[in-house]
């Protein structure tokens, strides 16, 4: 989740409708300009008995941020605790329960997204070699309660927390048990943005499936494979899901806007500090009735911070977001911003994605939104049989538009090898967490603590 470092006061005041529009038109960038922004979760866990550590104990988590800054790593402060970390790699950030982020730079290519992911893992490692502590890669806590759970000093948390079970009854899972990867993609037009979230929404599904890894709730299987999928579906429905609007005719930047408009509010963050606006309507921010704040007018920076309090499927703010895959290691990491890349940067494979999806009807695609989180691959796809039916289908097309790019590294490879471990995956029908089952119930012995010996970094 986003980490506010200042107030702007030299933001905009929004003086009209139009401007929120143009927020979005404001991202587009010629194709030559295009990146590729990765984002991803780990698990912080106590190598002694696998506890999570707080904040401040020793060896927590400041003194793994005070750790990291020896690799150039700046910090970023809130309320005089360090929460952050700024660098030539974009940021570290903390989730809600002290989950581990690396939000990455924009980079051209994955060969250079695949060494940034790299050199962090390598970071935080060596600086857990230091502290005792191991980071595992998984989309939920395999064996924590929420109360087992630190909560990090950070204040827009604080709001969630207590606003979270007023509209659903999982999201404090969602904010203290769940980790994913992510990545953020451009557009160069409105027309193109909107055919690239359509695809991304269509077949957000696919990618939950194999990149499905969440099969365990404290300690025992929980009858899902991604479970962190499903939390979604009962955390706030007024700022998740699969958005059906964004396939009517004319969608667009405008509808967006409202859409967002329509989202509660979360905060307002004025003089370093986070304003309690939970529930309250930015609309009426725009009118100057804010009860939080009354006779204020919102400024564009304000507007930012609210776009990144909704929680879709596929997220725009001046850049798309993809965000339907669990947590794992290092190669999935590196696999997920492939195929999104693969499917979206060239313009053959995005419609030839398109064309596979644009005639599913919209209780078609919610119905495998619904049916995913249980059932991975084996999900089924009106008139296309399952999902792994469809899957290497898709993983062709992927290949074909990472191809097309022709982006080499110094061996004069191109990109398409990083889709490997998603090939592996539909050849043998199994996704993750599938094969983390298989060895609870078989080599584990039913003690799902081993899990910290096979899926840490």
């Amino acid at each position: 989740m986003t980490t506010k470092t200042v107030s702007d006061s030299n933001s905009p005041l929004i003086e009209s409708r139009d401007q929120l529009i143009a927020s979005f038109a404001k991202g587009e960038k010629a194709k030559d300009r295009w990146r590729i922004g990765t984002e991803h979760e780990k698990f912080v866990y106590s190598r002694a008995d696998h506890h999570a550590p707080s904040w401040d104990e020793p060896s927590g988590i400041r003194a793994l941020l005070t750790e990291l800054q020896q690799y150039g790593w700046k910090p970023v402060e809130e309320g005089g605790k360090i929460i952050a970390l700024t660098g030539a790699d974009g940021s570290v950030s903390l989730e809600p329960a002290g989950q581990f982020e690396l939000s990455g730079a924009p980079l051209d290519n994955l060969h250079q997204t695949c060494a940034e992911t790299g050199r962090h893992l390598d970071q935080v490692k060596a600086a857990g070699d230091k502290l005792g502590i191991g980071f595992l890669g998984l989309g939920m806590w395999p064996d924590k309660t929420r109360a087992e759970l630190p909560i990090m000093p950070k204040g827009r948390y604080a709001i969630m927390l207590r606003h979270m079970p007023r509209v659903g009854t999982m999201g404090l899972d969602m904010m203290l048990r769940t980790c994913t990867i992510q990545v953020n993609l451009d557009y160069a037009t409105e027309a193109d943005m909107a055919q690239k979230f359509r695809v991304g929404l269509a077949l957000q599904p696919l990618a939950t499936a194999l990149f499905a890894n969440s099969p365990f709730t404290e300690g025992k299987p929980n009858g899902y494979l991604s479970y962190r999928s499903h939390i979604w579906s009962d955390t706030d429905p007024a700022r998740t899901g699969m958005l059906p609007f964004v396939f009517e005719d004319g969608f667009g930047y405008e509808r967006y806007a409202d859409y967002m408009l329509d989202v509660p509010m979360y905060f307002v963050y004025r003089d370093g500090k986070y304003i309690d606006a939970a529930g309250l309507s930015f609309r009426d921010f725009l009118k100057g009735e804010l009860s939080v704040l009354p006779g204020e007018l919102p400024t564009l920076d304000d507007w930012n911070d609210h776009l990144s309090t909704a929680f879709p499927e596929v997220r725009l703010k001046t850049f798309l977001e993809m965000r339907g895959a669990d947590g794992g290691p290092w190669n999935r990491i590196c696999a997920l911003p492939a195929l999104w890349v693969g499917l979206l940067y060239d313009q053959g494979a995005l419609d030839a994605a398109w064309d596979l999806v644009k005639h599913w009807s919209m209780e078609a695609r919610q119905a495998l939104r619904d049916s995913v989180p249980r059932l991975g691959l084996d999900a089924p796809v009106a008139g296309r049989g399952t999902l792994r039916d469809i899957a290497a289908e898709v993983l062709d097309i992927a290949n074909a538009g990472l191809a097309a790019r022709a982006r080499l590294n110094s061996s004069g490879d191109n990109e398409t090898g990083f889709l490997d471990p998603l090939r592996d995956i539909v050849r043998t029908g199994k996704v993750p967490a599938q094969q983390l089952l298989d060895r609870y119930n078989g080599a584990w012995g039913g003690d799902v603590s081993k899990v910290y010996e096979e899926q840490s970094f």
